[in-house]
């Protein structure tokens, strides 16, 4: 009856908070247009006296007096930027300089991969985390309870990242944001979580994972949150593959000495253990009934199962199949992504609600993204069933940045658009949130050419989603160059990769991006591949052209036939 009463009240908190910025979103979907205009004026207030914004003219935008000339004068003033415009006064934040992209400093920095050899360090002001990340946060717990009731009844899995990571020159924190979401959220929800935050700083991705599961598997869990579909698909093959070991851990209250665990945190999980013969009883007749235990058997009241499902991460989710029990509502992640949480998938559906009373939005029509000086649209003038790219403005000093992603408008809440993310763009390319761009890949194989002295004609790589691994094929001026040879060149790429890329790092440690395969291509395969792919209608002769990293199955498929 305790747990019970707990639950219940929990639930009430997070639906209590949950609806007052539910009502400040349903105010907002009214009018989206009066809303956009609003939102861009508040980040010009905040960010005016900013080096940047008296730069950009900020004050003399806020002159404006009407929706149009607002956004006029804000593309008149305000160029589209990418990080690496950006970069340079990042770097002057974070060697200690106040008032450059915004008042102050950031409260901490959140990084992932760039399209360079460094990665991007994002900023997270106060402003962006306490009045928006925070105030999200606690509407997309709600939405769990408007789907499932009884989906903080029983523990929470929720995979986050390291609360710090690393520091800036100044002594700022550099770390995960949900890190930093889960360390300073409230002791009762704290209590909701299965495992204590020292999990995620376990180096080693197989004892991590040993080490999530080992605690999970012993729990009621009620609420199971990934971003990658692909890490529940690692966290059930550590639970294939070291079940027995769980279960005697679960009897005898213990962690198995088997991995490679840092003492700090096998004492903080320790301490959380007590023996659970019961429990160990319970698990052993699972197996013997089911032969292979799955979610459904393990965790029979899971609620909801909160996870990408958005562009390419549907094979995964399509490998997931019926692992978890018939009530399991499996809801989309959204878009979402260290430089912005654009919105929050509402109602049950699988569409992102842009959150224009949070963010200022702009975009480009897909049929215009190739134009020079393409015409910006903004959030109240998009189309059901285009495709756009995206720009964000946030109050964490991104100004009209251009995500490199490409969306689809699906529908419409009240007049604000829902949106579906279908894939990066401009020779960028993520199966499972790697992000590698073809300005690494291509300075990948330039290292590994000087290492180990092979030359290459042509090079190709290509992502295949179904094996989650990348498909490597070069012709190497040497014509007797061995497959022994060849697959040493490709270890050098991906060590290269590792270095010039945080997230193709991370998902390479935890097996969600397997070892790369490596092809030798006949010599001229580009010239062979090039006439069939004129041939073919593909191309025409005089704008050939082709991206060296792909996730095409047309391509792929042509340069398996080119294969020595």
């Amino acid at each position: 009856m305790k747990k019970e009463k707990n639950a219940r009240l929990i639930t009430f908190a997070l639906s209590w908070v949950g609806r007052k910025n539910l009502k400040v979103l349903k105010k907002a979907s009214k009018d989206c247009k009066k809303t956009e205009e609003a939102t861009l004026r508040g980040i010009l207030e905040y960010a005016k006296n900013s080096e940047w914004g008296k730069a950009h003219n900020f004050a003399k935008i806020l002159e404006a007096t009407t929706p149009e000339d607002l956004f006029k004068r804000w593309q008149e003033n305000v160029p589209p930027q990418s990080y690496e415009d950006l970069r340079p006064f990042v770097e002057r934040h974070k060697n200690g300089e106040e008032n450059i992209l915004f008042p102050g400093k950031p409260m901490m920095y959140a990084t992932t991969s760039g399209t360079t050899s460094a990665p991007k360090w994002i900023p997270i002001t106060d402003a962006y985390y306490n009045n928006i990340f925070s105030k999200m946060s606690k509407l997309w717990l709600y939405t769990f309870i408007m789907q499932r009731p009884k989906t903080f009844w029983g523990k929470c899995v929720s995979i986050v990242g390291k609360d710090v990571e690393s520091h800036a020159p100044d002594g700022t924190v550099c770390g995960s944001v949900s890190g930093v979401t889960q360390r300073d959220c409230p002791e009762f929800i704290k209590g909701l979580y299965s495992a204590p935050s020292a999990v995620f700083y376990i180096d080693d991705y197989k004892a991590r994972n040993y080490a999530l599961m080992r605690t999970g598997i012993e729990q009621n869990v009620s609420l199971f949150i990934t971003a990658n579909p692909s890490t529940a698909i690692e966290l059930q093959r550590t639970v294939d593959e070291n079940l027995d070991e769980m279960i005697k851990d679960i009897e005898n209250g213990t962690l198995s000495d088997k991995f490679t665990i840092g003492e700090e945190q096998r004492s903080a999980l320790c301490a959380k253990y007590k023996p659970n013969p019961k429990r160990a009883a319970e698990l052993r007749s699972l197996k013997e009934k089911y032969g292979r235990i799955l979610p459904k058997h393990y965790w029979p009241d899971l609620q909801i199962l909160n996870t990408w499902h958005c562009g390419n991460t549907h094979v995964y989710t399509e490998k997931i199949g019926d692992w978890y029990p018939e009530q399991t509502c499996c809801p989309e992640f959204g878009y979402f992504a260290s430089e912005c949480r654009a919105g929050l998938v509402m109602n049950g559906k699988n569409d992102t609600v842009l959150f224009p009373h949070m963010h200022y939005f702009e975009f480009v029509d897909f049929d215009d993204m190739e134009n020079p000086n393409p015409k910006f649209l903004q959030t109240s003038e998009l189309q059901k069933g285009k495709k756009y790219l995206i720009y964000i403005t946030t109050y964490g000093g991104l100004y009209r940045y251009n995500m490199n992603d490409l969306v689809e408008v699906t529908g419409f809440y009240g007049t604000i658009p829902t949106i579906q993310f279908l894939q990066k763009v401009n020779g960028i390319v993520s199966m499972t949130g790697e992000k590698i761009s073809e300005r690494q890949f291509t300075e990948a194989v330039s290292e590994a050419e000087k290492e180990t002295g092979l030359k290459t004609r042509f090079y190709v790589s290509f992502a295949d989603i179904n094996e989650s691994r990348y498909h490597y094929y070069y012709d190497f001026m040497d014509e007797n160059t061995t497959q022994e040879q060849a697959e040493n060149f490709t270890k050098v790429v991906d060590a290269t990769l590792k270095k010039l890329n945080v997230e193709y790092t991370a998902k390479r440690d935890s097996f969600r991006v397997k070892d790369g395969v490596t092809h030798i291509l006949k010599a001229n395969a580009f010239e062979d591949f090039k006439a069939a792919s004129i041939a073919k209608g593909m191309a025409r002769d005089g704008q050939f052209k082709m991206n060296l990293l792909m996730q095409d199955d047309k391509r792929h498929a042509m340069f398996k036939e080119l294969v020595k």
